[in-house]
């Protein structure tokens, strides 16, 4: 209670970062720094925590702040689209407009009379003979450790004939698509971010993937695939992950590379008091550890053991293993949620493949109306 009439007066709490906070005394001018540890846990510079160990009433103030931060972050919500609504203007207008037949039965074709355009139930699978459901699952087997050749024996089982190779199209067209949408969306990811590499072949040739990930919310931010590890440049790395959070780290957590270091300091690094702190070598034990960084490398390893290495640097595998790891695979850690969702991008429905892909088909749908009306 005391904690809570701390706050309600308004200016009393100041965050300074992620694990520090400055609050005012309410019986002087003294304020008494609150900071959190994984070691410690809270403290406070107060006499009453000091001499009697006590979660004091500063600490409830910073606590409660925390959990308010958390409430009004912003989130976006992906929904399924709903199919008595028209997926370009959201009218709920529709006139049916015959069938569209395909070799795996008829399509209802609908017309809308708010903004006159025609669509199908599957949209986003437009000029696919596969059902939706059969390229979702596609996806699924794909990037849960499935082969190609294994895909394609698991859609004959359902009667859908198909190539493994137009397998790998499918992969290749949803994954640039759905890649494009997520581009757009800013996840609220917290102050402290890591760095950590691991080698993969390419075409036979050693390469290094670089992944930015963040700490609290696991969400993988950017990727980098260089040929050198120790003298690769990683700027780009940093670059693209200041752009998609849109904003720098409080806290950079790497192993003692030195390209690491360099690159923090000619891309992270400000001149001002809040310039953010490279962490090298975080050690348990006397043992070097960045658990969570390489327990994301696992996750690739598991899945190149299967594919035998990449085939190109720009292969549909490496963005679409960042996009199943943030808004598909729930993660034990977080309560089974999805990165994405702990960091304000939930994605709804049953299927999440299919509610992304007819979200970014409509985004993409909307795109091209609007450059076509303007010509």
């Amino acid at each position: 209670m005391k904690g809570q009439a701390i706050l309600d007066l308004g200016d009393q709490v100041k965050r300074l970062d992620e694990f520090s906070y400055r609050v005012k005394s309410q019986s002087s001018d003294r304020t008494y720094d609150v900071t959190f540890s994984t070691v410690d846990g809270w403290k406070c510079s107060c006499p009453d925590h000091f001499y009697r160990s006590v979660k004091c009433k500063h600490i409830w103030a910073a606590h409660l702040s925390i959990q308010i931060r958390e409430v009004v972050a912003q989130s976006v919500v992906i929904e399924p689209l709903s199919p008595n609504v028209c997926p370009y203007c959201a009218s709920t207008e529709l006139v049916k407009h015959g069938l569209r037949h395909n070799p795996y039965g008829g399509l209802q074709r609908f017309s809308c009379k708010g903004c006159g355009k025609r669509f199908v139930r599957n949209f986003g699978f437009e000029r696919i003979k596969a059902t939706p459901e059969a390229v979702t699952s596609a996806l699924q087997l794909y990037f849960t450790g499935e082969s190609l050749r294994n895909v394609q024996k698991f859609l004959r089982l359902r009667g859908i004939r198909v190539t493994h190779q137009t397998v790998y199209n499918w992969i290749r067209k949803y994954v640039s698509l759905m890649e494009k949408y997520l581009d757009k969306l800013t996840p609220q990811v917290s102050d402290v971010w890591r760095a950590d590499e691991l080698f993969l072949k390419v075409k036979g040739n050693m390469k290094y993937l670089y992944a930015l990930m963040d700490d609290e919310t696991r969400f993988w931010i950017a990727q980098e695939v260089a040929s050198t590890k120790y003298t690769a440049d990683v700027r780009p790395l940093f670059a693209e992950g200041k752009r998609v959070a849109g904003k720098r780290p409080r806290y950079l957590i790497t192993d003692g590379a030195h390209n690491f270091m360099e690159a923090f300091t000619k891309e992270l690094r400000t001149n001002r008091y809040t310039s953010p702190k490279h962490v090298r070598e975080i050690k348990l034990d006397s043992i070097p550890h960045n658990n969570k960084a390489e327990r994301l490398n696992g996750e690739f390893r598991d899945r190149e053991r299967i594919v035998r290495g990449v085939k190109r640097e720009d292969s549909p595998l490496l963005a679409g293993l960042q996009i199943y790891h943030n808004h598909v695979r729930p993660h034990m850690a977080l309560k089974n949620r999805t990165p994405g969702e702990v960091a304000g991008i939930k994605v709804e429905g049953q299927d999440k493949w299919l509610t992304l892909i007819q979200n970014a088909s409509r985004d993409s749908g909307r795109r091209l109306y609007k450059v076509r009306s303007n010509i």
